[in-house]
């Protein structure tokens, strides 16, 4: 049996671990929250592991990375997770080409973008890609706000 891991939280770190559960970034961090909330109760993190459906490691790592880093420590650190198949910085230029030579079928777009670019993806990653060129398009200082595009299907001018 290994050692138990006992949280104390103060007022201002428990305050903020509920603000966090409640209106945290993302499910993930909220979840990670509230792991420490319920051992701050007493739970047993074989309990917690129950509730959360996850395993007894997992509970008592992020803990000891609480204790190790506080709050910042129950943050997915950046670079975790799936690198995009698409790049906004190498291939938006070449994506933006191919769908204005074929602006009525988005799986020719796709097919040739295939073939350029020497990468295989679905019809709906470059979907998702071009809805986020439009979210950096008007994100960027040099858009005015009349300008901005409302979504991709909004950006070709109707006559």
């Amino acid at each position: 049996m290994g050692r138990t891991i006992k949280i104390i939280l103060d007022d201002e770190q428990r305050t903020e671990l509920e603000n966090n559960y409640r209106s945290g970034d993302n499910y993930v961090f909220r979840q990670r929250c509230q792991m420490l909330l319920l051992k701050a109760e007493g739970r047993k993190s074989q309990d917690i592991a129950g509730i959360l459906g996850c395993c007894e490691e997992t509970i008592n790592g992020w803990l000891w990375r609480y204790k190790a880093n506080g709050i910042k420590g129950l943050k997915t650190k950046a670079g975790q997770g799936r690198v995009s198949i698409l790049q906004i910085s190498t291939d938006a230029e070449t994506v933006k080409l191919s769908v204005a030579e074929h602006r009525q079928r988005i799986s020719q777009a796709q097919s040739q973008l295939e073939t350029s670019l020497g990468k295989r993806f679905s019809e709906k990653t470059l979907r998702r890609f071009l809805k986020n060129c439009v979210a950096d398009i008007n994100e960027s200082e040099n858009v005015s706000e009349n300008r901005k595009a409302k979504s991709f299907t909004n950006t070709r001018s109707r006559f």
